[in-house]
């Protein structure tokens, strides 16, 4: 059996596969391109086909990847730049309509690197009993629904199950689900966001995958934005031998795989906390366009 790298950031799936097969050039069913936004880099990758599919270990959809190393170093208008740019790219992927949205925050309060889909959640402005209960005031809202399902080992039920039983009644246009995610490399961890249209596996962070929350499972688009927080403990001893010029053992590192360990930045705590915060208002500005930054802190803080 194979032994490969493992990442859920399709960025890093493209440069995965170019060291595999010692090529640099162009993928076929797999389209990238690079840009500048807000002063931040961002990268989208979009497996058009199942060629790119196959390659890539990845559904065929839009992965856009935006590096907010910015953030954490703390420049100048660093978390409003990174809002703003979230929301951009957050708007260019959601299904045309003002109907309802339902934002989901995936992962387990008590794992610190798993908080980032709860925390997110707690700065989105939630606008749908605004919207339906008082219209002459909030009309010009689009409305917004908020649930943090938790996680099977603390609830008895599968986060997917309570979703998809949530978008049932509520019946939104598409959802947007925040989690957790892993990296091939630890200069990720906690500077990048993906968003993507195809939907999320909870759980993927932290090495628990559950079913699948997509278009198929729940019937409506899924849109997903994701934060690398941990970095697999076998990916991480094989970039490090290899970074030494010493060969790698894949048996061993099948067996250090197999021990299920993950390895995550020492202030973990305030790094999700700051992505977490700039997830909600990103998110919030794409859904309520005609909000300002200076509108979010009065209304959220």
């Amino acid at each position: 059996m194979t032994w490969r790298k493992r990442t859920d950031l399709a960025v890093e799936a493209r440069q995965l596969w170019c060291e595999r097969t010692g090529r640099a050039g162009a993928l076929a069913g797999v389209k990238e391109r690079k840009e500048q936004r807000e002063g931040y880099e961002v990268t989208e990758v979009e497996v058009v086909d199942q060629r790119g599919a196959q390659a890539l270990g990845k559904p065929v959809g839009r992965y856009v990847t935006v590096e907010l190393g910015g953030l954490h170093r703390r420049e100048g208008d660093a978390f409003g730049r990174g809002a703003r740019v979230l929301a951009q790219m957050l708007s260019g992927l959601l299904p045309p309509g003002k109907g309802t949205v339902l934002v989901v925050g995936l992962g387990n309060r008590a794992i610190t690197p798993d908080v980032i889909g709860p925390a997110a959640v707690e700065s989105v402005l939630v606008t749908r009993h605004l919207v339906e209960q008082e219209p002459r005031y909030f009309g010009s809202f689009r409305p917004v629904a908020a649930l943090s399902p938790g996680v099977l080992g603390t609830t008895g039920m599968e986060s997917g199950a309570l979703v998809k039983a949530v978008a049932e009644d509520l019946k939104p246009q598409c959802i947007v689900a925040v989690d957790a995610l892993a990296a091939r490399s630890i200069h990720r961890l906690c500077t990048t966001v993906q968003l993507t249209d195809t939907g999320i596996v909870p759980g993927s962070g932290v090495g628990n995958a559950r079913a699948a929350l997509d278009a198929q499972t729940l019937g409506v688009p899924v849109i997903a934005v994701g934060v690398p927080t941990v970095v697999d403990g076998a990916t991480l001893a094989a970039d490090l031998l290899e970074q030494a010029g010493q060969e790698t053992d894949p048996r061993l590192l099948r067996q250090l795989d197999g021990g299920g360990m993950v390895v995550t930045t020492r202030d973990i705590d305030q790094q999700a906390a700051d992505l977490a915060k700039v997830i909600g208002y990103g998110i919030t500005l794409a859904l309520q366009p005609q909000l300002s930054m200076e509108d979010l802190q009065m209304l959220l803080n």
